[in-house]
């Protein structure tokens, strides 16, 4: 198993972020993608990927944080980008749910950092939240010039879906699913994703898996649940566990380049 998406930076890890890793690893994951959302999370996300063995990071801005965008964060995301340690360009993209940042400073946020991940050769780690249409407006004039790219956490509609997956993206699927309040469109949805096509993650802090066997005494989520959510995925697409765990790994591999 693999996480593609963890927010290891989240201060809800400031006091045990080491016990944190271990217990993934302990519970059989293999591997952690820490998520950059900002230049200074970015920056932290990367020295963690350092630190911590069979991890890895992605360096981006957030559409929340597209406000921050200067002239000068392009420079300071190549930079990171030529470490070792960072796997894609992101977590980039609109958000017109909150618009913390307007629709302009998204827009031009995201096509930089799609620029970005063309001149590299990355691919890129993306967000899309009541956007759907401009997302894929401005997405598409680079699809060509990537060398791949998923939709991190998605909630959207089959129609979404199948968009995103005409335009080879990945879907990263996350805990969201197992909410009995909320998932139950994206759960039905899901054996119409190719298994080529799917990755998981559990988004940590966030989105703690509410039909967990095991309540944990904290809400917050970690990449230790991840087990729980593959167990899941695979059994409301009809497929063994192992199998669906193989496919999304190689999946990770393909997408991202790394060895694990």
């Amino acid at each position: 198993m693999f996480d593609i998406g963890l927010n290891l930076t989240s201060s809800q890890f400031a006091r045990d972020r080491d016990e944190v890793v271990d217990r993934a690893f302990a519970a059989g994951v293999k591997g952690l993608l820490l998520t950059g959302t900002s230049l200074e999370e970015s920056r932290q996300a990367q020295q963690f990927a350092q630190r911590y063995t069979r991890c890895w990071s992605t360096a981006g801005v957030h559409p929340h944080d597209s406000s921050q965008w200067t002239s000068g964060s392009a420079e300071a995301l190549y930079a990171l980008a030529q470490t070792e340690q960072v796997a894609a360009i992101g977590e980039c993209g609109l958000d017109f749910n909150r618009n913390f940042s307007t629709p302009a400073e998204q827009e031009r946020a995201f096509t930089a950092q799609l620029a970005l991940a063309a001149e590299l050769e990355m691919p890129v780690f993306m967000h899309c939240r009541d956007a759907h249409t401009r997302f894929l407006a401005l997405l598409d004039p680079w699809l060509d010039k990537l060398p791949g790219g998923v939709l991190h956490c998605f909630t959207g509609s089959r129609e979404e879906a199948q968009d995103c997956l005409d335009r080879g993206l990945y879907l990263g699927i996350t805990g969201w699913v197992c909410d009995e309040r909320r998932g139950l469109a994206l759960r039905e949805l899901l054996p119409h994703i190719p298994a080529d096509r799917l990755l998981i993650e559990t988004d940590a802090p966030y989105l703690l898996p509410r039909d967990m066997p095991q309540k944990p005494k904290s809400r917050r989520n970690e990449p230790a649940y991840l087990g729980h959510i593959l167990e899941r995925v695979a059994h409301w697409r009809g497929e063994e566990t192992e199998w669906l765990e193989g496919q999304t790994d190689n999946n990770v591999r393909l997408l991202f380049g790394l060895q694990f």
